[in-house]
């Protein structure tokens, strides 16, 4: 009798290509062994299948979120029969329950050797980049109306972390609606658009001030920084006022290959940085370096302006000074450093969380200058990019 099968119900939006086809089944005592068309061996232990059957039982069809906890079957539930079926893993447990599943979700899930390898080097997207590199550019009115290059633009800032959009209209608010094709705007105690011009007397920040800024991260004085941030020019005629960036990868990077006590250091030694005015005070206890639950480095925290007395052991006090004194030779270092001037219409994006940006000192008097920025969480930008994937 011709066996036919129900379409599995994957406890997921996405889609799940078949990049390879299952030939072989091997029962062991506690798990499945697959065998594939390429030759991998993937074993799936049972308790794993059961936990992620994707029947309607398990998972909600509407949500696609689990209902199933595992502990609501027997630690020893096993296959009473298992065959591959149409490409697809059948699994008939000692439990009366039923299981089928898509071989392009298990290739995907696969935890063997070999394939958690490939989907490791698949998340590390980050490409660091020194003083030569050309910043990407887009155009305003492809990345309001055109999906496809609204993903370029944004894979290009997941990986790089910088990139510039040319052609943004001048008026005062235009930037609320491209930070808008991303997501919603993260709003702070500055506001949810800030403008960023000198104001001197009433400043609550020195990035409203004339006078260099160092290199830094925006709102370091956070519990979570915000993770994108927008600088739309209005219009730049002053004299100086250029732009700096540095690749903060690419200096934990350096500093672990060439001082790694000192990246030891900023990895494990919290500093607090403080951002206070009249009416806030903000303050967060941080390693200037945080590291992935995978070991890469994930964020770069740092503002010497908003940094508060260094608060460690006696004994460590010198290591971490030398640390500290390290990055920021780094950050000085030519072979690090991008320097530009932004023209009217034009903006930067960044990853705020990696990217350092600095401003040179400026003359007011020698003519207008006049940003604004807001910030969008980098969760929103992977979010969205995840999405207009699956929509291809």
């Amino acid at each position: 009798m011709e066996t036919t099968l129900e379409r599995p119900t994957i406890a997921d939006w996405r889609t799940y290509p078949q990049t390879a086809a299952l030939t072989a089944l091997r029962p062991q005592a506690n798990r499945l062994e697959l065998v594939w068309d390429d030759g991998r061996v993937s074993p799936f232990h049972h308790q794993w299948l059961r936990d992620n059957c994707p029947c309607g039982e398990c998972v909600y069809a509407v949500t696609r979120e689990q209902v199933l906890e595992i502990i609501d079957v027997p630690a020893d539930l096993a296959p009473e029969r298992a065959a591959i079926e149409l490409g697809h893993l059948c699994v008939h447990w000692s439990d009366g329950h039923r299981s089928q599943y898509d071989p392009g979700w298990l290739r995907a899930h696969a935890y063997d050797d070999d394939s958690r390898a490939e989907r490791l080097a698949a998340r590390r997207t980050s490409r660091v980049w020194h003083s030569d590199f050309a910043v990407p550019a887009f155009q305003h009115e492809q990345l309001m109306d055109d999906d496809a290059a609204l993903l370029e633009w944004m894979l290009a800032l997941r990986d790089l972390g910088l990139s510039r959009v040319d052609g943004v209209p001048t008026a005062p608010g235009s930037l609320h609606r491209i930070a808008q094709r991303i997501a919603f705007i993260r709003e702070t105690n500055f506001g949810v658009l800030f403008d960023v011009k000198s104001k001197a007397a009433a400043a609550d920040s020195n990035a409203y001030t004339a006078f260099n800024l160092p290199l830094h991260t925006d709102l370091p004085t956070r519990e979570l920084q915000p993770g994108l941030q927008f600088l739309h020019c209005l219009v730049n005629d002053a004299d100086g006022g250029d732009s700096v960036f540095v690749d903060g990868f690419a200096i934990a990077r350096a500093l672990r290959e060439e001082l790694p006590e000192d990246f030891r250091t900023l990895c494990e030694m919290p500093i607090e940085f403080r951002n206070k005015d009249r009416r806030s005070d903000y303050r967060c206890l941080a390693p200037v370096i945080a590291l992935d639950a995978l070991g890469a480095v994930s964020e770069i925290r740092i503002a010497n302006f908003l940094r508060g007395p260094f608060d460690a052991p006696a004994e460590r006090m010198e290591a971490l000074y030398h640390a500290w004194r390290a990055f920021l030779t780094f950050t000085r270092d030519p072979r690090f450093r991008l320097q530009q001037k932004l023209r009217a219409g034009q903006m930067w994006c960044f990853d705020n969380r990696r990217t350092l940006h600095a401003r040179t000192a400026f003359d007011p008097a020698s003519g207008e200058r006049h940003l604004q920025g807001c910030y969008v969480d980098r969760d929103e930008l992977l979010s969205r990019i995840l999405v207009l994937q699956r929509e291809r």
